[in-house]
């Protein structure tokens, strides 16, 4: 018979068992289920609730379990339903009477939002922690690039020169953006629901601080209803887990094309890249599809969470426990993405000669032709125009814009003269960028030291999180 099974003439048939059952899914909250058993039987004992001598009990006993379990010694039993159970009928088993009065106070509605929040604050920090690796191998790239230039790109079709620095620290930006998602997500979650018990509280005298502060809760929730029923912290941590895997899809289509033949612009370490069974010269960026690939996964963990909670009155209800596996399948994939894309940027080797040879395809320097002619009196508009005839000009000869003679640009517009093959060179090009955010070299220097200070900040705020259970590896 369940431990709740007092009111009830008859087991629960095995099929329903498995049905309801969250052990496969919640053993892996096994360190963050004892830590705040442990911290429970502790401010018992404090308050008077429990003898010291049993809450000794209790902790030696949870200790032992705590070891058997990261040692693969531990064996569960699906009949105890989930990780709460599965450990309190062993503690009961090991130190008799004083486990059944662990108990004592709360309810497995305010335990198990205890250990989801306890396992959120630990994702969420392997989350930053690999988010901050991806972000400064993305920096030490950007500074590797150097002067290298490439094809700035709008639909996917040469538009405006820039330099590769400038292309890769927009990625940085991006990162830097998720880690502030993740780092909300941990503070939403950082905040103590032990002590609300079923929904209402509980007539024992708790002390509802001395738990928060043993397991590292910043804040206490303050109505016991939502502190059972809320999951918003969930939504929080899987949104950021969504966005960040669309960056990465982002950054993982750039790198299938940047190392395909018809690009050439990168070419991939082979331990980040696969062959073919039967092609023997194919070189397959799979890992980055895979990440591409993988998104759709975070996404759905997202959507299936935001639909369980959709209509649920107060407080907790069984369509809750699907709360978890989504949350802790989306974390791992992202962090297994995160750890895969800071490999193949930190192997990746740049061509930027090829790079430079694409270059002169696309008219890249369209822009300034029209610029120059502003500048020179004439509306943009009318200005966009005239180069536009030229564009059309150079296609039907088969060059580009900035191989036409001077010729052809003086009788477009009188206001052309032979300075124009300045604004046609593409490293102008580049240096004439030179407003804040541009692409320009001393623009793209002050952008570097914004984004270096940036991931200095982020550490610091990475040392400055209050504590967390880490989640375990055994189970």
């Amino acid at each position: 018979m369940a431990l709740w099974g007092g009111r009830f003439e008859e087991n629960v048939a095995e099929a329903t068992q498995e049905f309801g059952a969250s052990l496969p899914v919640d053993r892996t909250l096994y360190k963050q289920d004892i830590a705040g058993s442990k911290a429970h039987a502790a401010m018992l004992a404090a308050q008077g609730i429990i003898s010291a001598d049993d809450e000794q009990a209790i902790r030696a006993g949870l200790e032992g379990i705590e070891a058997d379990i990261d040692a693969g010694r531990f064996v569960f039993d699906i009949n105890d339903e989930d990780i709460h159970m599965a450990i309190e009928s062993e503690l009961t088993r090991r130190i008799g009477e004083a486990g059944a009065r662990l108990h004592t106070g709360r309810s497995r509605n305010d335990q198990v939002a205890t250990d989801t929040r306890l396992a959120a604050k630990a994702l969420a920090r392997d989350l930053m922690e690999a988010n901050l690796r991806l972000r400064r191998t993305i920096v030490d790239a950007a500074r590797a690039a150097g002067d290298t230039v490439l094809p700035g790109m709008t639909h996917l079709q040469h538009a405006q020169p820039v330099r590769f620095a400038h292309h890769l620290l927009a990625y940085a930006w991006m990162f830097a953006r998720d880690f502030d998602r993740v780092h909300a997500a941990f503070d939403a979650a950082d905040a103590n629901p032990l002590g609300a018990a079923a929904l209402a509280g509980t007539s024992y005298p708790l002390d509802r601080q001395m738990t928060a502060r043993a397991l590292g809760f910043s804040r206490v929730i303050e109505n016991s209803l939502d502190a059972v029923s809320d999951r918003d912290f969930l939504l929080d941590l899987e949104y950021a887990c969504a966005v960040m895997a669309v960056h990465l899809s982002r950054l993982a289509e750039e790198i299938v094309l940047w190392s395909s033949q018809e690009f050439g612009f990168i070419t991939l370490s082979d331990a980040f890249s696969t062959g073919s069974s039967i092609m023997p010269q194919k070189k397959n960026p799979d890992f980055a599809e895979l990440i591409r690939g993988k998104t759709g996964r975070v996404e759905g963990d997202l959507v299936q969470l935001l639909t369980t909670l959709k209509g649920l009155p107060l407080a907790y209800n069984k369509d809750m426990q699907e709360d978890k596996e989504g949350a802790l399948d989306a974390a791992h994939t992202l962090l297994a993405s995160l750890g895969v894309m800071t490999g193949m940027v930190g192997t990746w080797t740049v061509n930027a000669p090829r790079m430079r040879e694409v270059m002169h395809r696309g008219h890249l320097a369209a822009t300034d032709v029209a610029d120059y002619l502003a500048k020179r009196g004439m509306p943009f508009r009318e200005a966009h125009a005239v180069v536009g005839r030229l564009v059309l000009e150079a296609e039907k000869a088969g060059v580009d814009i900035a191989e036409l003679p001077f010729e052809a640009f003086q009788a477009a517009s009188e206001l052309f003269e032979p300075d124009i093959t300045a604004a046609l060179d593409i490293d102008g090009v580049v240096a004439a960028r030179t407003t804040q955010g541009g692409t320009a070299p001393e623009a793209v220097a002050a952008q570097l030291a914004l984004v270096e200070q940036g991931l200095q900040e982020s550490a610091d705020q990475l040392a400055a999180l209050s504590p967390v259970v880490a989640m375990g590896q055994g189970a």
